[in-house]
């Protein structure tokens, strides 16, 4: 009788306990430096450039270095969100096997810029930041919280899963991964735009 006594205790003990699985000390040093490399890499991007050469367009129809920020800022704040929102419902490890990326493929993916997409309305910039360090403001706030989430979290991101409407199925640690590649996919576009011929002298 008393081993049935410690056996049911166990059980009902054991279902309090979180199944949660933290990142493994690789992964989360990977996306901090992922994250953090990538922000510098826009830093030094558009650092003392003028405002004409912020405001310059290759073309009517492409965006200036200024809207390249802004939809960086757009897209990091929609979609730490969208991650977030995903780690607050229950782990679906069970869709892993739909994810087709590792997360060196998403990243290599996401830089190559041989293929365009339109952004979505609602991440297309509308000029709603005054001036470059406005967005710069708003981009360090969110990226510092995205940085220091993975440093600390013990969120289970691999098992919390949420569909990309390009890439298909992802677990929530590649949608932060997501999130410093597609800054260096757009600082790319940036460079693009800095070496036109046409680019402002000043």
């Amino acid at each position: 009788m008393k081993k049935l006594a410690f056996v049911f205790i166990t059980l009902l003990c054991s279902s309090f306990n979180t199944t949660d699985q933290m990142l493994t000390n690789a992964e989360r040093d990977f996306g901090v430096k992922h994250l953090t490399e990538t922000r510098t890499y826009l830093l030094n991007a558009i650092k003392g450039l003028s405002d004409a050469q912020l405001r310059f367009k290759t073309s009517p129809e492409r965006w200036s270095i200024l809207e390249c920020m802004e939809h960086i800022v757009n897209s990091e704040l929609l979609i730490s969100q969208g991650a977030l929102g995903a780690v607050s419902q229950p782990t679906t490890p069970e869709k892993r096997s739909e994810i087709k990326y590792t997360d060196e493929q998403l990243i290599s993916a996401i830089l190559d810029r041989t293929g365009k997409a339109k952004a979505p309305e609602m991440l297309q910039p509308t000029g709603k930041y005054p001036n470059a360090q406005a967005i710069l403001e708003a981009l360090n706030a969110q990226r510092d919280k995205n940085i220091e989430y993975l440093k600390t979290t013990t969120d289970d991101l691999r098992n919390h899963l949420f569909p990309h409407p390009f890439f298909g199925m992802l677990d929530s640690y590649q949608w932060y991964l997501l999130v410093g590649a597609h800054q260096k996919r757009h600082t790319l576009q940036i460079e693009e735009v800095k070496a036109d011929p046409n680019f402002p002298k000043k």
